[in-house]
Parts: C-alpha cells; sequence; structure tokens
C-alpha cells in the first residue's frame, strides 16, 4: 500500500451545463477539487455579468453541504461583447476570465468570434486589468483539416494576440499536439496551457479501433501518438506552465450515440485517480501536485489550497462505475484503457 498526501487541486475548465444534468455533476467535481473555472457556453451563453451570477448560484445551490468548493466564472466573449460593462463585472469580481471560442469550434459556440481584430479593444481592456483570456485554440475554416486545426490557430491567431499584447495573461484550454506544447514552453512568462486527462490516456486510435467510438469524441480532437506523448511530457515534467484543465464535459448518452455525436468527454468523477496512475506510469508522482494544485493558480496569481487530499494505491485495479444517472438518463464515465490502482481517501 503506497500514500502521497497532496495540496487539494483546482480544475481550471469544467462544464457543469444546466439544470438536472448540473445538478447531477457538479458533485462529481466539489468532491475532490477546491475551485473551477465554469465554461459559459450555455444556451443561450453566459454574456454579462448578470447572467453569470445568476449561473453561480444555480450551481451553488448543486454543491454538497459537505463540500468546499468556489465556481470561478466567466463571460463568453462575442464581438459585440460591451468592454466598460466586462471591466466592471471583473472588478466586482462578477467574473473571474474571459472566454474566446472561434465562431463553431465546439458545443454551443456559434456566436464565438470570427474576427480576432474586432475583439482586440477588449483584449487590450483585459491586459490593462489583468483579466485572464480562455482560448479554445483551433480554427475552424472548412478548408483546415480538423487534426490540424489547433497548430493553424497557434500560427495565425495565437500568436498574433501573443505579440500584440504580450502583457495579457492568456491560458491555451486543452491543448492537443507537440507544436501546442512547444509554443507554450517557449513564450512569453504570461501564456499557459491545460491539458486534460483524456488527452493524456488516449490517442487519436481510441475513435475507431474495434468501430466508432463516440464516448471519445471531444474538441480538440484526439491526436497521434506522438501528440499524446508531447502532453505527457509537459504535464508530469514539472513545468509551472502546465496545468490540469480536465475539460469534463457530459452529454447524455443519447446525444453521445446519435447520427451526430456531441463533442465532450464527462471525466469528472475518476480524473484524479487516472491522473495518478499517468503520473505513477511516468515515474513522476513527485510532480503531480505541481500540475494538479500548484502551476494553475500560480498562473492565475491565486493562493494554493490549505486542504489537502490523501491518495492511496491499492494492489487491486479500480472498479468504475460506468455511468451517471440522471432519472432515466445516463452520461458515461470516462475510463482509460490501462488500470487504475490509485483512489482518493474519503
Amino acid at each position: 500500500m503506497e500514500e502521497i498526501e497532496i495540496i487539494k487541486p483546482d480544475d481550471w475548465h469544467v462544464h457543469f451545463r444546466d439544470n438536472e444534468i448540473l445538478k447531477a455533476v457538479v458533485p462529481e467535481t466539489t468532491r475532490h477539487f477546491a475551485r473551477s473555472i465554469v465554461m459559459p457556453n450555455l444556451v443561450p451563453p453566459i454574456l454579462n455579468a448578470k447572467q453569470a451570477i445568476e449561473y453561480k448560484k444555480r450551481i451553488e445551490k448543486a454543491i454538497p453541504t459537505t463540500d468546499n468548493f468556489e465556481p470561478l466564472m466567466t463571460i463568453y466573449l462575442t464581438e459585440e461583447t460591451n468592454k466598460k460593462k466586462l471591466k466592471q463585472a471583473f472588478k466586482d469580481e462578477a467574473v473571474f476570465a474571459v472566454k474566446l471560442y472561434p465562431a463553431g469550434a465546439t458545443t454551443n459556440s456559434d456566436s464565438g468570434v470570427k474576427d480576432i481584430q474586432k475583439v482586440m479593444p477588449v483584449l487590450e481592456m483585459m491586459t490593462e486589468i489583468g483579466m485572464p483570456l480562455l482560448i479554445h485554440g483551433e480554427v475552424t475554416d472548412k478548408e483546415i483539416d480538423i487534426f490540424d486545426r489547433e497548430k493553424v490557430f497557434i500560427d495565425d491567431k495565437l500568436n498574433f494576440i501573443c505579440k500584440e499584447l504580450p502583457d495579457l495573461k492568456i491560458t491555451l484550454e486543452h491543448i492537443t499536439t507537440t507544436e501546442a506544447t512547444q509554443y507554450v514552453k517557449e513564450g512569453n512568462k504570461n501564456l499557459a496551457a491545460s491539458i486534460t486527462p483524456h488527452h493524456l490516456a488516449l490517442n487519436r486510435n481510441a475513435l475507431f479501433v474495434g468501430g466508432i467510438r463516440p464516448h471519445n469524441y471531444c474538441l480538440p480532437i484526439l491526436k497521434r501518438e506522438m501528440h499524446r506523448k508531447a502532453l505527457v511530457e509537459a504535464a508530469t515534467s514539472g513545468n509551472p506552465k502546465f496545468f490540469l484543465g480536465t475539460d469534463t464535459a457530459p452529454h447524455l448518452t443519447k446525444d453521445k450515440e446519435s447520427a451526430c455525436g456531441c463533442a465532450g468527454v464527462f471525466n469528472a468523477t475518476y480524473c484524479l485517480s487516472i491522473l495518478a496512475q499517468l503520473f505513477d506510469n511516468e515515474n513522476s508522482l513527485n510532480n503531480l501536485e505541481n500540475f494538479i494544485s500548484r502551476n494553475g493558480a500560480k498562473h492565475y496569481n491565486l493562493k494554493t489550497n490549505n486542504e489537502t487530499v490523501l491518495m492511496i494505491k491499492s494492489n487491486e485495479t479500480s472498479i468504475f462505475r460506468e455511468f451517471l444517472h440522471i432519472g432515466n438518463q445516463k452520461i458515461k464515465i470516462f475510463k482509460p484503457d490501462f488500470p487504475v490502482f490509485w483512489t482518493i481517501s474519503k
């Protein structure tokens, strides 16, 4: 039996959705995490402070009384975002960050940004007040291969933003490629990246082996094994520019197993056990706390959490639940293709 005690982690990228799904999935995150940045891509999206405050209240109602958890709210950036109102929302601590979705890049992103130039005045204001920008880093041009969309975004969009606004605090979220890890490593001090458990665990074969695997379909899409290995190296290295953002994204099974399956992997339930196993497999458990508990807080200029969690390695493989049930519906819980021996002590 092996044990490690680490600072209670944070999840810097979650999707809680709304209504009955929200009530079911929030406790899966709050059970193990102290803070999470909550994505604003609802229908309709969270566009202003009033909507963010109302959404935060709905989240807080779903947090079990035994859990100490803080949701950090975001605004969905559009080409019509009012910079004066956004500045006030940040000053009032109603919102923590702004999310940039290229229009059509992922679930509920049709209201996103088409022309970066049109939002530059907002980004300049954010630079002045120290408000973080969270980026879904993919272009959406139909002529660009889906497996190349992250690299092209970095070359054509992100590089421009970083050069124009080097003091803007940017998180390139859920990175998936060797090029992204290299760009972040070599980038300015205000640029960092989040990485998901499923992009660390799977390559694109997981989408197709034995048939179409809709529950492994996510955006950005899974990439080649060489890219997965680059992500693992970055995550386990201890480099403070990389940290956990699970991008846990619940969809009902009926919506995943459909003619046009939704993009997203729901990984909140066992993500810490999976990450401990990944780091253990790489002989890098000494850097697990940096990745899940320290690096993100440092990037966002926040204190690390005071609480700790105890993780225990068993001699027997952990048994994972297959589904999270919501009435007569269900959500598939992510399970990697390797055995996991780590659990969190209750």
